[in-house]
This record gives structure tokens, C-alpha cells and sequence, in this order.
């Protein structure tokens, strides 16, 4: 967008208190996002956080944004086994959708305290292991950089209302702002739902009842309207945080994952906890191979395969075990009778949960490129 046409929808937002009647474009059945109370929803607050998001600026060696490693096409992946740093540094696991990431409990694979997207943003910016964004210690120049920008000389100060609305803080806030509205409510399956029966297959009204049966037991991790069971939302008086083991690893015999990737293990030292991830949305799961927090399933095929068994076999290679008999597995990884239409059915459902209007949508594309 041209910078005078930017300046005048920045004017023309912040005509008025938008903050207090900013309202989402929620998707039917969808409830109310939380929102912090130290961060209201405001239209200009999520613009700047879509320039923010997609600004090379936010990385030391401005190479890289947000954006770089959640791209729109793959519903905010980035189509990589593993995440690639700024500085060129491969990440133990893969970036996760932000698809509906406004009601997640968790905001990583395997970390319980991060809850609030305006915490998380900071991780990527200044996070040392890994490297992500490479901003450790380069806040001012981070900063000043932005200041230079006539597009944040218009939005800084009509988003937030301060001395100098320049800080690492409300660069956080911002980014966040945006992501909560990255609603995706709008696939073939949402339509079913909704009262169109013509628009889903039959294979994919089989695979739903797979899906949400008792012998596939998939929604006991993935239920909900977010198919996730880690979710959060205004009037939530819950905790909604959860990690399971879905059996991926066993490999000595005992229930060990590989180094770097163990899970909630990691944070609680607990060996119950060996190989707990967060239970990511199924929402556009067709568009964001390949699987797993470490990408090491390559197709949905190959994780329905998995599931079916009731964990995957690593036959080859430094991680060789069963993880069907991993002892951490979760009680509702048993696996099913893995017919070939019955796994013809279950990914036919899997893809109709595929929003393609959200991937294309121009609210959360990269405005420098408008």
C-alpha cells in the first residue's frame, strides 16, 4: 500500500475508540478469542502487526520476518521438516500453523509457560537456542530502524497512544494483535457442518465418523472446533493446556526420544513426560506437510499409517525402535483396523478441513508487496 493511502486508512482507523469496538470476524460456532486486558483488539494495532510481521527489519541480519517461517499458502508453516534461522541455524523442530492461534493454550510444541501471543513474539526476536531472528541484544538498532520507516511514523502513534510509542513492547503487541486475527473457519468440512451435505465426499463423511469414533479415537487430542484439544478462549475458566506422546519414538526400549526433542520432558524432568507434545490443530493439517514437531513424517498418509499401528516402527538410521510399545504412549493411541478405505476415508476428512480462502485471504498477506 502507498504510504499516502496508508496515512489516510491510519487516520481514518484511529477516528475514534476503535479498541472499543473492534469485533472479530469470527467463523459460525467460533467463541470470543481472550484477549489481555493490556492489549485490546484494535484495526490500526493489527495493521501494524501485519507490517511487523512480514518486516525483514525484525532480524538481525535482515534477512528474515515472521512471515519468512509462517507463510499464508502453508497456513503459517513454511513447508520445512525443521525451522531455518536467520543466521542459517536449523532448528530441532518446525514451525507450528497460526491458523486460529488466537485460542491456543500453548503457544509452542513442548513449552507449558508460554500462554500469551505477546510473550511468545519475543521468543523468535531475541531467543538465543536456537537462533531464530537474531535480535539478542540489538533491541535499540531493531528499534531505530523501525523509527526510520514514514509507514510506522504513522502507525506507532495511531495504534498506541504514548510518549514514544517505539518499544520492544509494543512491537510484541502488535505482531500479536495480528495473529489473533488469523481465524480460519471456512473449510469444505465447516460447510457441512453448517448445512450444506453436498459439500464433503462421502469418504470424508466416513472418515468424520472414523474420526470421531470410538475405534479411530482421533478426537480425544484433536476434537473441538479447533481440532485441538489444547484451546483457549474468553469465559474459559480451564486450564486447556495439554501434551500427549503419540507413541512417534521408543528408542531404548524404555521410551526415550532423540536429544534435543523430548518433549514436555524437557521442562518438567519428568520421565512420564518423555515424548508429550502439544496436539497441534488438524485445521489445513492437508497444506502443511511435512508432520510431526521435528517433520519427520513426510505425508498424511504415512501419520494415519502410524496411528493405525498405534505408533510408528523406525526400522533404519539412530533412532530405530517401536513406538507402539513406547511405555509413555497416551491411553487413546491403540490404533485401528488400517483397511485401505478406511485410511482412504480418514485423510478424504483430513483434507476437507483445508480453508482455502484463509490461505489466499489479502487481510494477512504481505502488505510491502501491495
Amino acid at each position: 500500500m502507498k504510504h499516502a493511502a496508508l496515512a489516510a486508512l491510519v487516520a481514518l482507523l484511529a477516528c475514534g475508540d476503535d479498541a472499543a469496538v473492534y469485533e472479530f470476524d469470527l467463523p459460525p460456532g467460533f467463541p470470543e478469542p481472550r484477549v489481555p486486558v493490556d492489549n485490546p483488539m484494535s484495526e490500526v494495532r493489527a495493521l501494524l502487526g501485519r507490517h511487523l510481521f512480514y518486516d525483514t527489519r525484525l532480524s538481525g541480519n535482515e534477512t528474515q520476518a515472521c512471515g519468512s517461517c509462517h507463510q499464508q499458502e502453508h497456513a503459517f508453516t513454511d513447508g520445512r521438516a525443521r525451522g531455518l534461522g536467520s543466521t542459517g541455524q536449523e532448528h530441532p523442530r518446525g514451525p507450528m500453523s497460526l491458523g486460529n492461534v488466537a485460542y491456543a493454550a500453548t503457544l509452542n510444541w513442548a513449552n507449558p509457560v508460554v500462554r500469551q501471543l505477546e510473550a511468545q513474539a519475543l521468543v523468535p526476536m531475541f531467543g538465543e537456542s536456537p537462533v531464530e531472528l537474531g535480535l539478542a541484544g540489538r533491541e535499540a538498532e531493531m528499534l531505530e530502524r523501525l523509527r526510520a520507516e514514514p509507514v510506522y511514523q504513522d502507525l506507532f502513534p495511531a495504534a498506541f497512544d504514548e510518549s514514544d510509542p517505539f518499544t520492544v513492547s509494543n512491537v510484541a503487541k502488535a505482531i500479536a494483535s495480528f495473529e489473533r486475527t488469523l481465524l480460519s473457519g471456512g473449510s469444505a468440512y465447516d460447510h457441512f457442518v453448517n448445512g450444506d451435505p453436498d459439500a464433503i465426499s462421502d469418504s470424508a463423511k466416513r472418515g468424520a465418523d472414523l474420526f470421531f469414533g470410538e475405534e479411530a479415537e482421533c478426537f480425544h487430542c484433536h476434537g473441538g472446533f479447533n481440532f485441538s484439544s489444547a484451546v483457549d478462549h474468553a469465559g474459559n475458566v480451564f486450564d486447556q493446556a495439554s501434551f500427549q506422546n503419540n507413541g512417534l519414538y521408543n528408542i531404548d526400549g524404555r521410551g526415550a526420544y532423540p536429544p534435543l526433542n523430548t518433549g514436555l520432558e524437557e521442562f518438567t524432568d519428568d520421565d512420564d513426560d518423555m515424548g508429550a507434545f502439544k496436539p497441534p490443530t488438524l485445521r489445513n493439517i492437508a497444506v502443511t506437510a511435512p508432520y510431526m514437531h521435528d517433520g519427520s513424517v513426510a505425508t498424511l498418509e504415512e501419520v494415519l499409517q502410524n496411528y493405525a499401528r498405534g505408533g510408528r516402527l523406525v526400522e533404519e538410521g539412530p533412532f530405530v525402535g517401536d513406538g507402539a510399545d513406547n511405555p509413555h504412549k497416551s491411553l487413546f493411541v491403540n490404533g485401528f483396523t488400517a483397511t485401505s478405505e478406511n485410511l482412504a476415508d480418514l485423510q478424504a476428512f483430513l483434507e476437507s478441513l483445508t480453508d482455502e480462502a484463509f490461505l489466499v485471504d489479502p487481510r494477512f498477506s504481505d502488505p510491502w508487496l501491495d
